[in-house]
C-alpha cells in the first residue's frame, strides 16, 4: 500500500534529510527513490508512488501541515462558501513535482514492475478537509452531508474534478493503473454510501475510461463490509482492494467472478512474521486461487515492521503452489 516505505531504514533516512513530509512529496528525486525501494530491496511487482492523499486539497490552496505524533493538520471547510474556487493552472502547476515523479519512476523502473499512481476518493478526501484532520466520529462532515447534502454535493463535486484532473496528469506522465483509496467509506450507512462513496467512483472512472479506457483502476473502499458488493458492480471498477476484515472465500464468491481482487493480508500479521504470517498467507493465497488475485495487504504496513518479515513474505508468495 501507499505507505509501504515507512518501515524501511533507507526512507527514515530520506524523511530526515527531506525536513517536512510535504517537502518529501514535492521533492522528485526523493519521492522517487522511495517510491523505489521497496521494489530494489524485495522485488515486488508493484511500485506505489509515494505521494499522499492530501496534496488535493493541498493544491486548492487549503493550509496543511503534518505534526509528529498527530498526524495531518489541514485548514477546514464546513460551509458551502469555504469550498475552494478550482484554478486549474494553479492547481497542475502545485501538483507538477507529483507529475515528475511519476516520470521520474518510470525511468528507473524495472520493465517487469507495474508503476500504480493514487489519489484519495471524494469522500475520505471531504471528510480531512471538513474535520480539519483525522477524526473519531466523523460528526461534522457527516452532520454536513446529511442535513445540507446539496451543498455537500458542491465540494464533492470538486473533488470529482480535480481528481479525475489529477489522476489524468498521473496517466500521461506514465501510471499505469491508478487507485483510488476511500480510506472512510465505511462510517457511511447504506444510502449514504451510495452517494458519497459509490456514485462519485463511478463519476471518476467513467471519465477516465473515456479518455484512458486501457489503464487499470483500483477501488479501495475501507471498511464496506457488505458495501464491496455494491461499489464493484456500481463504480465501474477494474480491480477491488480488500480491507483485511474481508473473508477471502467471501470475496471470492461475491467479488471475483467480476473483478481482480487485491489483499488482503492483515498488516498485523506482516508485523508478527513467521510461521502465523505465512500460514494467514497460505490461507489467502488458496481461498482466491481459481481468480485474478493480486497479493497485498488489506492496509498499509506499519512502521515497526521488521523489513525481514516483508522479504520473507515476498518470498513465500513467489513459491507459493497452489
Amino acid at each position: 500500500m501507499r505507505q509501504a516505505g515507512r518501515y524501511l531504514p533507507e526512507y527514515r533516512a530520506l524523511r530526515s534529510e527531506a525536513g517536512s513530509f510535504l517537502s518529501l512529496c514535492y521533492d522528485p528525486v526523493l519521492a522517487t527513490e522511495i517510491s523505489l525501494q521497496p521494489v530494489r530491496r524485495f522485488g515486488l511487482d508493484g511500485i506505489i508512488l509515494f505521494s499522499d492523499i492530501l496534496v488535493i486539497p493541498d493544491a486548492l490552496g487549503l493550509d496543511l501541515a503534518f505534526k509528529e505524533g498527530e498526524g495531518p493538520v489541514l485548514q477546514t471547510v464546513g460551509t458551502a462558501a469555504e469550498i475552494p474556487i478550482w484554478e486549474p493552472d494553479r492547481f497542475h502547476r502545485h501538483l507538477a513535482p507529483v507529475y515528475e515523479t511519476v516520470s521520474k519512476i518510470m525511468e528507473q523502473a524495472p520493465a517487469d514492475a507495474t508503476l500504480i499512481g493514487f489519489a484519495g476518493a471524494p469522500w475520505t478526501v471531504a471528510t480531512y478537509m471538513v474535520e480539519g484532520g483525522a477524526s473519531k466520529d466523523f460528526s461534522r462532515v457527516k452532520a454536513w452531508a446529511f442535513a445540507e447534502p446539496k451543498s455537500f454535493q458542491r465540494l464533492i463535486d470538486l473533488l470529482i474534478e480535480t481528481t479525475v484532473e489529477y489522476l489524468s496528469a498521473q496517466i500521461k506522465a506514465g501510471a499505469e493503473a491508478v487507485q483510488l483509496f476511500d480510506s472512510w467509506a465505511g462510517v457511511l450507512p447504506e444510502q449514504a454510501f451510495a452517494r458519497w462513496c459509490v456514485a462519485p467512483a463511478r463519476a471518476i472512472v467513467e471519465r477516465l475510461k473515456a479518455v484512458y479506457p486501457g489503464v487499470p483502476v483500483i477501488g479501495f473502499p475501507r471498511g464496506a463490509g457488505l458495501g464491496y458488493v455494491t461499489f464493484a458492480r456500481e463504480a465501474g471498477i477494474d480491480a477491488i482492494g480488500l480491507d483485511h476484515a474481508i473473508p477471502p472465500a467471501w470475496a471470492a464468491r461475491e467479488l471475483q467472478p467480476g473483478h481482480v481482487v487485491q489483499g488482503n493480508l492483515d498488516p498485523i500479521m506482516l508485523l508478527v512474521g513467521g510461521k502465523p504470517m505465512l500460514e494467514e498467507a497460505g490461507r489467502i493465497l488458496e481461498a482466491l486461487a481459481a481468480g485474478p488475485h493480486v497479493f497485498n495487504l488489506g492496509h498499509g504496513v506499519l512502521p515497526q515492521t521488521p523489513p525481514e518479515n516483508v522479504a520473507e513474505l515476498a518470498e513465500f508468495i513467489r513459491r507459493w503452489r497452489r
